[in-house]
Parts: C-alpha cells; structure tokens; sequence
C-alpha cells in the first residue's frame, strides 16, 4: 500500500477570480462616438457590420458617430448578431 499523502489542500484550490467586465457596453438605440468600444468578447459571437470593425482581441468597436443597431443573421449555419452603427444628424 502507497504512504502517498492525497492532494487536497487550500493550496490546489482555484482561487477567487475578478470578472473580466465582457459583455454589450452599448444597448440598441443608443448613441456611441467614434472609437468607442460596443462589444467586449472572447470569439464572434457578435459580428461586426455597417461602420464598425473587429479589434485583434474581437472587440467591436464604431467606426464613426451613429445610433447603434442589433441584427440577428445567419453564417455558417450559425445565428450570430450583427452590430452595426447608422449614422446621425446632429
């Protein structure tokens, strides 16, 4: 029989781990500046469309100032929600 102690101590726990502040950071029908971030995620589960483009870490971010728009479509036989930014009168 092994004199093996088994592993279970506060040490190996995982622990307490601050969010990461994902999410949609600005809501249909809201206005957004240029520059301004709209979406920060990990992959596409949003996609980027009229006047707003893809970070290298898949943020989307406006393109110019606009009111912002959800749409939901199809790719690669996949749902995804497009964002895109309609631009304004002021």
């Amino acid at each position: 029989m092994s004199e093996v102690k088994s592993v279970g101590g506060r040490v190996y726990q995982k622990a307490n781990v601050v969010g990461k502040r994902r999410g949609i950071k600005a809501n249909h029908g809201q206005i957004v500046n240029a520059g301004s971030i709209i979406v920060r995620q990990l992959g596409t589960k949003y996609v980027p469309g009229v006047n707003t483009k893809l970070a290298r870490n898949y943020d989307i971010i406006a393109k110019i100032r606009g009111k912002v728009v959800y749409k939901k479509i199809v790719r690669n036989k996949k749902i995804k929600t497009q964002v895109n930014v309609i631009p304004v009168d002021d």
